[in-house]
């Protein structure tokens, strides 16, 4: 009974809730830094408290313009923005942080509401959880933007690419060795979630391809993930190498055109 309780304190505070175990916390390197952008204490407490228990090296903000301030002085590797803030709310953080860096952005949505979750997304976010957050999948959502930062992470080897790593769609090129997109010749910033996307796409031009399918491979989603960060993804991605490389298959996904 008391047990009950407590779990549903958790539901109602909008603190994480732990109903199964999650894995072992020393995987995680403490080099991991993350951000926690959070007004409530509680919940910023307890959040924090899991992340470190996990083996994340935790800053945390209790509002936009403290946030804002907290990251422009440090060294992030992922943060986690809570979409109603004081002074300076979630959407608009995620904005100024975008316009100077490319790192993870993972949003918390109090109520899982569209517009909210819609905003946030088309701010720059790589994905959003529902509050109250469930500790199993806020850090598999953590590992999994983690990993995709890591991966997207340009090689310097100093060696020029292979021939069969450079890929040319009309004024788009891309080198997927090296990690680096051009448009006429400049360089893009993309996020690792637009860059992984956009070599999902290279890799089977003129193949349509589900949203559920991105989902999985992108985001590493099951059948049930939410499609709005897939088309809000793409929506970023076509604004930065144009629309006319990626055609929507209606009903359907999208396609990268040859």
């Amino acid at each position: 009974m008391q047990q009950h309780d407590r779990d549903a304190a958790g539901q109602q505070d909008g603190s994480p809730t732990d109903p199964t175990p999650a894995p072992t916390p020393a995987s995680v390197p403490h080099s991991v830094h993350v951000l926690l952008v959070e007004d409530d204490e509680a919940i910023r407490r307890s959040v924090g408290m899991v992340l470190d228990r996990y083996g994340y090296q935790v800053s945390a903000a209790p509002d936009g313009l403290t946030g804002l301030e907290m990251f422009r002085e440090g060294q992030h590797d992922l943060l986690l923005l809570d979409i109603m803030l004081p002074h300076l709310d979630g959407i608009g953080l995620c904005r100024r942080i975008r316009e100077t860096s490319q790192a993870p952005i993972l949003m918390m949505s109090a109520r899982g509401d569209s517009l909210d979750v819609v905003a946030g997304l088309e701010a720059g976010a790589d994905d959003y959880v529902v509050k109250p957050v469930d500790t199993t999948v806020l850090l598999a959502r953590i590992r999994t933007l983690l990993r995709r930062a890591t991966f997207t992470r340009p090689a310097t080897t100093g060696s020029r690419p292979a021939d069969d790593s450079l890929l040319t769609f009309r004024n788009l090129g891309i080198d997927t060795r090296g990690l680096e997109v051009r448009i006429d010749g400049r360089q893009l910033a993309l996020t690792p979630t637009e860059l992984r996307l956009l070599l999902e796409f290279v890799a089977a031009p003129g193949v349509a391809l589900q949203r559920q399918t991105l989902l999985r491979k992108v985001w590493d989603y099951g059948w049930d993930g939410d499609s709005r960060v897939v088309d809000l993804a793409v929506q970023r991605l076509r604004k930065k190498i144009g629309a006319g490389h990626i055609e929507t298959v209606r009903g359907f996904g999208y396609k990268f055109r040859r």
